[in-house]
């Protein structure tokens, strides 16, 4: 008998990735950071704000967090364009990057469990969803621009487990951070795991997996 019978996904970093032309349109581009040094600063920010969450705009301090390393890093520190940045990556149609055989995986996992969506956003993660061809894949979508909670509070979570039906026993969560999702999920009463595709959390001892095809295998498991 499978452990579950609901998985909800977050959506940034797990699902769908930055459009980092288009978040970083107010830095000049010599100074835009190659793939490898994004993941790396996203690994420095999610180890730092997991370290110190205490509340607060959630997924605005991560932003203005990460934001700050790269200009600190680019050595063109500037509040005024760190501001721009933090908006441009907080409009959820700027996260609009699939990987290839994304929708192929969510058929496949929505073919045995139901599936829906979890996501600090703006109101508009349907849209971006839609545009990027994968929004029919679930059954719900919960969405903290909405909902009014960001994650890891748990009024966003039982939101969309009162939208499925849902008994928190029977749930996982998956999802890229783990002090706002891993931790937000656990104490909503859902099993979690990480999707950790810059490789953030791997000397941690909580579940992680790396892609979908990953977490297809563990579901397995």
């Amino acid at each position: 008998m499978p452990r579950y019978r609901h998985i909800f996904f977050d959506v940034g970093n797990t699902l769908l990735f930055p459009n980092r032309a288009r978040m970083l349109a107010p830095l000049s581009r010599e100074k835009h950071p190659t793939l490898e040094a994004w993941q790396a600063l996203e690994r420095r920010t999610k180890q730092e704000f997991d370290r110190g969450l205490i509340g607060g705009k959630i997924d605005h301090g991560f932003w203005w967090t990460f934001h700050t390393y790269l200009l600190e890093g680019a050595n063109a520190m500037d509040e005024g364009v760190r501001d721009q940045l933090v908006e441009n990556t907080q409009n959820s149609a700027n996260w609009d990057q699939i990987l290839p055989g994304t929708r192929e995986a969510l058929a496949r996992i929505g073919g045995q469990y139901t599936i829906a969506v979890i996501s600090n956003a703006d109101g508009r993660i349907d849209q971006v969803l839609t545009r990027c061809g994968i929004v029919d894949c679930f059954q719900s979508i919960t969405d903290s621009g909405i909902v009014g909670h960001e994650k890891p509070h748990p009024a966003i979570f039982a939101a969309a487990l009162r939208k499925m039906k849902a008994d928190a026993s029977e749930s996982l969560y998956v999802g890229d951070v783990y002090s706002v999702d891993y931790v937000g999920a656990r104490n909503s009463g859902m099993d979690a795991v990480l999707m950790d595709v810059s490789g953030a959390y791997r000397e941690g001892e909580f579940p992680r997996v790396e892609s979908l095809a990953e977490l297809e295998r563990w579901l397995q498991n």
